[in-house]
């Protein structure tokens, strides 16, 4: 009988054990807060008129709600199926009584969410103390979603919509740009870029960069090849003898660096430039055609440029002042003088070009820019025979004579030079250097990859 009363105890000690399990289980399933499937969430205050904890608040509402709204809406049946989440409390104290503020979300539909809220309302004691609890409002999570959506989806179509015309132009920009590639070819020893015209064309148009040559190919125009750098290539040199060529800058100061070099260097016929401040790699068809018919003579852009001083868009409004002044008298006659003006224009490209060519002897290619020349004349005929660097003062007087390697480490040693003259190349590193040292004149064999040059420093080639 004692063995049998013992093996009942048992039994329901494991069964309390499995409850309490299960307890447990539904418990942690509770404390899930899944607002994924969340539709309300209640607000309430509580006040309580002694000092209260969170299990106390949570007893409350779990211990007097029970089997006040049936099975169907019991609390804990709710919790353990899902359909009421986590609930929150917090809870502060002052002055001997308990405040805080309870959260309850749901995923039952609006009528049966407000019956669990208004339930709330009948709990008169929390733990030992006599409290109140008042719903302050009832939250509609879906509401909050939605406009969350709405405001998504704006942001996500005006993405879509920015990107995506953008995108169809990048990939025919990207065919075009294929094709214009595989048009482009390498010309000479230093394989230039060059438009696939330019082995055959009698007349060529020099530009600074490979981007310019496929913007002029991009146009239709085939006869373009790029110097690459401000050292123009020996390629460019021969071409300018043999062919009628256009120097085509940008509108900026390495433009006006390039263009220098290339009337000293090269053999050019007219030059061109870019509207000022722009590239010709981001010039439209129109820009193109408009700067290539406004060309200049070169001679008389040498003439301005380094005789006068003028600068090469002044020259061009000049040149378009005079013809707007010229034509008065001809008002009557202005729309038959229109085709026959467009076929002279066509024709002259084709006449002048013989007269252009025989005047390429009698160019300015050297204008009487270095007087300095004569002055440093027997130093510079020395330093061509013994490959040194003179240093010279303000008086003309040597300082040091140094081989030319040692050239850039000496100068650092030395003061008062006014002068230096050596049988070598000007490069920007050199010139940044000398400029430092507040040197006048920087006088060498010839200039590469120049880019600055200093107000204060004159820079002179034996070429000039």
């Amino acid at each position: 009988m004692k063995r049998k009363k013992t093996t009942i105890q048992q039994i329901l000690l494991e069964k309390q054990r499995m409850l309490k399990k299960k307890g447990i289980e539904g418990d942690s399933m509770a404390a899930k807060d899944d607002f994924g499937t969340t539709k309300y969430v209640i607000h309430a205050e509580f006040e309580a008129n002694g000092i209260v904890e969170r299990p106390d608040v949570v007893g409350a509402i779990f211990g007097q709600t029970e089997g006040l709204l049936g099975d169907d809406l019991d609390l804990r049946e709710l919790q353990k199926t899902g359909r009421i989440g986590r609930i929150k409390v917090d809870v502060h104290t002052r002055a001997g009584k308990s405040y805080g503020t309870i959260t309850i979300p749901s995923s039952l539909d609006r009528v049966e969410t407000a019956i669990l809220a208004a339930a709330l309302e009948t709990i008169d004691r929390i733990g030992p103390s006599e409290a109140r609890i008042r719903v302050i409002r009832i939250e509609d999570v879906r509401a909050t979603k939605r406009k969350y959506i709405i405001e998504r989806a704006k942001e996500i179509l005006e993405t879509l919509m920015e990107e995506e015309i953008p995108e169809t132009q990048e990939i025919t920009e990207e065919v075009k740009k294929e094709v214009r590639a595989k048009e482009l070819i390498e010309y000479g020893p230093e394989k230039l870029p060059a438009g696939p015209h330019v082995p055959f064309s009698d007349s060529i148009i020099v530009v600074e960069g490979r981007a310019d040559v496929l913007n002029l190919l991009k146009h239709g125009i085939k006869n373009a090849i790029a110097v690459e750098g401000t050292s123009v290539p020996e390629t460019i040199i021969k071409l300018s003898k043999e062919r009628i060529v256009t120097a085509f800058t940008d509108g900026d100061r390495g433009g006006e660096l390039i263009l220098k070099e290339l009337l000293q260097v090269a053999d050019i016929d007219y030059v061109a430039r870019a509207p000022e401040g722009k590239e010709v790699e981001e010039l439209t068809k129109k820009e193109i055609i408009k700067s290539l018919r406004s060309k200049v003579p070169a001679e008389q852009v040498i003439n301005e440029l380094f005789a006068k001083g003028k600068s090469f868009y002044e020259l061009v409004k000049e040149r378009e002042h005079q013809k707007a002044s010229q034509p008065q008298h001809v008002e009557p006659k202005i729309e038959k003088a229109v085709e026959p003006q467009k076929e002279t224009i066509r024709e002259t490209k084709v006449e002048v070009k013989p007269p252009a060519r025989e005047e390429k002897f009698v160019k300015p290619i050297q204008p009487p820019k270095a007087p300095e020349l004569d002055e440093f004349k027997e130093w510079i005929e020395k330093v061509k025979k013994d490959s040194t660097a003179i240093l010279l003062d303000e008086n003309k007087n040597v300082i040091a004579e140094i081989p030319v390697r040692d050239l850039l480490t000496s100068l650092n040693d030395k003061e008062n030079v006014h002068t230096i003259i050596f049988n070598g190349i000007i490069t920007q590193r050199l010139i940044d250097i000398v400029s430092e040292k507040g040197i006048k004149y920087l006088i060498g064999a010839r200039k590469s990859n120049v880019v600055r040059r200093p107000i204060d420093l004159k820079i002179i080639t034996f070429a000039e």
